[in-house]
């Protein structure tokens, strides 16, 4: 079961034995977070369990899209928008960055009046959305057979290439100053006088004054053995990834039966427009109370299973010792199949939709865990009971985008400096403080 190709990074030999800022994680989050953190002259260790960006990093659809985000996350989805115009030129690499803009076609006038609708999220700012006609549709899309009334079109949101900009972000990092650690899984914390004082890593100790949890789908494991809840599950996504393709668009598109955008490389990235798989596991009854409304609002997208991944987390120890191999160390990678029945019917339905896609040929597929939350919004926030302790996690599938303006706010918060957005909507005491926890589509 492959994933995608990664660009490698190699791992620094040398472990450090003292830094400012431990970051748990290698995703484009953790990358991100970081690079903005070296570039201040502040001494920073990135450790990732297994490679940079081998899991969800690698394995989501690519786009960078403001269009459609729920309210609370456009401010820092424009910061984003923003960093990522310049930033190939930033680190000196390839991300894949494209501004091709992105469309979300509309099957009726009630969808097309919630899009409309949502466009008033972005009065006042920079960028533009306009609702196209069905000609419109016609003219961005030549051929198309959609039943549809239109769409939502913004201009300037655009792609890049999650395979290249982890890697590329890291190795950034790495030239201002940063340690780079892969196969180093962080344990634990260390604590003295209720604070931060370092991480046990499976290489050896590290002194830090800071801590940035950015673990992904294996942040909740991790909090757990810090009598930290955090109510994530994992949602899995299946993908196609095409040989190149001529004649296809530039522009990503929406559709209910598929999404698809175009890569560096000429092929096209494809996966359901709304379908995704999550398994019953423990922790799905463990946290059954809270994704209640998330349940209700999903319900029709998502396809509950119960198999061998139940076991398989039932077996995933809570509690372990510093001084001995930790799950993390077990699982390097989580690579788990895709389902074949789904993205079978989702070429289907392009090719008979997009005449465009006729002739394409599969070139690959893989599946990627996404970390969810209930309200499917982030935690980019302090902790409050362990001084010096962090989290950037739960973008709940909405996090290659969004990544590097996540990163920057999180350094913010590391560094005591103005924040790019406020970010009290993603405090993670939200689960605790008695807040009601809702899901806002910004429809």
């Amino acid at each position: 079961m492959p994933g995608p190709f990664v660009v490698p990074v190699h791992g620094d030999v040398e472990c450090p034995t003292k830094v400012d800022v431990v970051v748990i994680g290698g995703g484009i989050i953790g990358c991100s977070t970081a690079l903005e953190i070296a570039e201040q002259g502040i001494s920073v260790a990135l450790c990732e369990k297994g490679g940079i960006g081998q899991e969800q990093s690698s394995r989501n659809w690519g786009w960078v899209r403001l269009s459609r985000r729920d309210p609370r996350e456009v401010p820092l989805m424009a910061a984003s928008l923003r960093i990522w115009q310049t930033l190939n030129q930033r680190i000196g690499a390839e991300t894949g960055y494209r501004r091709a803009g992105i469309v979300f076609h509309c099957a009726d006038d009630e969808a097309f009046q919630q899009h409309q609708r949502w466009t008033r999220h972005l009065e006042g700012s920079e960028y533009n959305a306009e609702m196209v006609d069905r000609a419109g549709f016609e003219r961005l899309f030549p051929g198309q057979r959609l039943a549809g009334v239109g769409a939502l079109y913004t201009p300037d949101d655009g792609r890049a290439e999650p395979q290249k900009a982890a890697p590329a972000i890291a190795e950034a990092a790495r030239k201002q100053g940063a340690s780079i650690l892969t196969e180093c899984a962080v344990r634990g914390i260390d604590t003295a006088a209720g604070r931060v004082c370092g991480v046990f890593t499976e290489r050896g100790y590290i002194a830090c004054q800071q801590v940035v949890l950015a673990g992904g789908a294996w942040s909740s494991l991790f909090a757990g053995r810090l009598d930290l809840r955090l109510p994530q599950l994992k949602v899995l996504n299946s993908v196609v990834r095409t040989e190149p393709l001529a004649g296809g668009p530039e522009t990503a598109v929406w559709a209910r039966d598929f999404a698809v955008r175009k890569r560096l490389d000429g092929g096209y990235t494809i996966a359901s427009g709304h379908e995704s798989q999550v398994d019953i596991v423990p922790k799905t009854f463990r946290f059954a109370r809270d994704f209640i409304p998330a349940l209700r609002h999903e319900w029709g997208s998502l396809r509950l299973r119960l198999g061998g991944r139940f076991f398989d987390e039932l077996r995933i120890p809570d509690r372990w010792e510093m001084d001995e191999p930790s799950p993390f160390e077990y699982c390097r990678v989580l690579d788990l199949p895709p389902s074949r029945t789904l993205t079978d019917k989702v070429l289907d339905q392009l090719r008979q939709q997009l005449p465009a896609f006729a002739n394409l040929k599969v070139a690959q597929r893989w599946a990627g865990c996404i970390d969810v939350l209930p309200d499917a919004i982030p935690v980019i926030s302090p902790v409050e009971r362990y001084p010096g302790l962090y989290m950037a996690t739960g973008f709940s599938g909405h996090g290659f985008g969004i990544g590097p303006a996540a990163g920057r706010l999180m350094a913010d918060l590391v560094l005591g400096r103005q924040p790019v957005v406020d970010p009290r909507a993603f405090r993670f005491s939200r689960f605790s403080d008695g807040s009601k926890i809702e899901i806002i589509t910004g429809f």
